[in-house]
């Protein structure tokens, strides 16, 4: 059996504010924590170990949005198009077989990325090859870039494409200041459900160098690209994430999850410059007797603004099986200029890179509800280098550093409150400022709990 998932009220955020329950005249005290840490923004969740866009909120075909997005409204016009700035998430829907237009205002120094995540929601049905499709263009409607996503299967589940708008390109057309648009089209197949698709655009920039030719002009050869040694170290139990905002943190090691028909997982990985990463996604056997799944799990890589790398996808018939991406060069400014279609342009970030693993709806017609028992096997060779010598900052600041924020996540379980130890006294740290508040509310239970109680005896 594996562990149970907690899902809360709503779907798509926090649950409101809980009342705190009636005053007794014998109140516990951490029952007075949990009532204060409520009153905080977030108190409920974290008094129950769990944080925002973590997994815990997410079912089967759900996906945790990032509760600060901004809604905006796609355009089938470009005159009507709204605009988009860079580090802030948006959140709009996409109907059946329509091409949206949103618009961004850019300087003529950045290069600027726009990842788009498509939901098809609860209960709609997907083609293997329904896909969604984002392009960058100027003014004069030439793309600067164009990226295709499709599902590979017939189990709806979250996937994204993205557009970039390079400054200093043999593309004359993307270079300058200006107005730029980022088109977002859907394109049904037969078979599939009219409901429009929710979605998640998120831009970001990536600042010049400081120095023109600072790097080479073309990707490097000659690094290794043997596959590893396989970790053999004890698996440590680790809940995935809902959602590219609630990714749980991972490193170097073995990691163990369950995940059940239709759910999807997301675990983000520190990958510094000069880095290697390696990622191997086990599903394990089960005792049910059934056909074989094809595409029963799907396991993606994304790089740091969210465009995908490489992807794996291994068949199922109940016995263990394993596939891993295949080994890709040390993370380096220069891999940008590979050919677009080659997962080595993708690694030209440092960063978080994402790893989204989905597990099929139709496991559950040959082999039941689950849940099924994941191994991911990660490992990241190679020192850390210093970066290519940026002349400013990405936006949002420190999207392209590992920081020691980072590695202490991977360290102490990610994006989530631990489970273990005392509950009150997690509340109390991670409550920040309002910890103070939440002190001393107990300390004044506690005395009229003593006080009750040396009346009543």
């Amino acid at each position: 059996m594996g562990r149970r998932r907690t899902t809360w009220g709503r779907a798509r955020g926090w649950p409101g504010r809980r009342p705190c329950p009636p005053r007794y005249a014998r109140v516990a005290v951490v029952a007075a924590v949990l009532c204060a840490a409520t009153a905080l923004p977030g108190g409920a969740a974290l008094a129950a170990g769990v944080t925002p866009g973590s997994n815990s909120f997410g079912t089967p075909g759900s996906y945790a949005f990032d509760e600060n997005a901004r809604s905006v409204k796609g355009a089938a016009v470009t005159t009507e198009a709204d605009r988009l700035d860079v580090a802030t998430t948006y959140r709009s829907s996409l109907p059946q077989g329509s091409k949206l237009f949103y618009r961004l205002e850019l300087d003529a120094t950045s290069d600027v990325y726009v990842s788009v995540t498509a939901v098809p929601r609860a209960g709609t049905t997907v083609t293997p090859t329904d896909s969604l499709k984002v392009s960058v263009q100027d003014a004069n409607g030439r793309s600067c870039s164009y990226d295709t996503a499709t599902f590979g299967s017939r189990s709806p589940h979250p996937i994204a494409a993205w557009g970039e708008r390079e400054a200093a390109t043999s593309d004359s057309s993307c270079e300058g200041a200006g107005t730029y648009y980022v088109v977002v089209e859907r394109v049904d197949r037969s078979g599939s459900s009219p409901d429009a698709w929710d979605l998640e655009l998120v831009p970001v920039s990536e600042p010049r160098l400081r120095q023109t030719g600072a790097t080479e002009t073309e990707a490097p050869k000659g690094w290794n690209s043997a596959s590893p040694t396989p970790l053999l170290s004890e698996a440590e139990d680790r809940e995935g994430g809902g959602g590219f905002t609630g990714a749980t943190s991972i490193g170097q090691g073995v990691w163990r999850d369950d995940l059940r028909p239709g759910q999807t997982l997301f675990y983000k990985v520190p990958v510094d410059w000069g880095q290697q990463l390696y990622a191997t996604a086990e599903l394990g056997s089960t005792s049910g007797d059934g056909s074989l799944v094809a595409a029963a799990l799907d396991m993606s890589l994304y790089n740091p603004v969210r465009a995908q790398v490489d992807d794996v996808s291994l068949h199922y018939s109940g016995s263990q099986k394993a596939e891993s991406i295949d080994p890709l060069p040390p993370v380096a400014y220069a891999n940008r200029y590979a050919s677009p279609s080659d997962p080595v342009s993708g690694m030209r970030f440092a960063g978080s890179y994402y790893l989204v693993v989905h597990l099929a709806e139709q496991m559950a017609e040959q082999f039941g509800d689950g849940p099924f028992g994941l191994t991911l096997r990660i490992r990241v060779s190679g020192a850390a280098e210093a970066e290519p010598g940026y002349a400013g900052k990405a936006e949002p600041p420190n999207l392209f550093d590992v920081t020691a924020q980072d590695q202490e996540a991977v360290i102490g379980g990610g994006s989530g409150v631990s489970g273990s130890g005392d509950a009150a006294m997690t509340v109390i740290a991670v409550g920040g400022i309002g910890a103070g508040t939440v002190l001393v509310a107990v300390l004044g239970v506690w005395t009229l709990v003593a006080r009750r109680r040396a009346g009543a005896w």
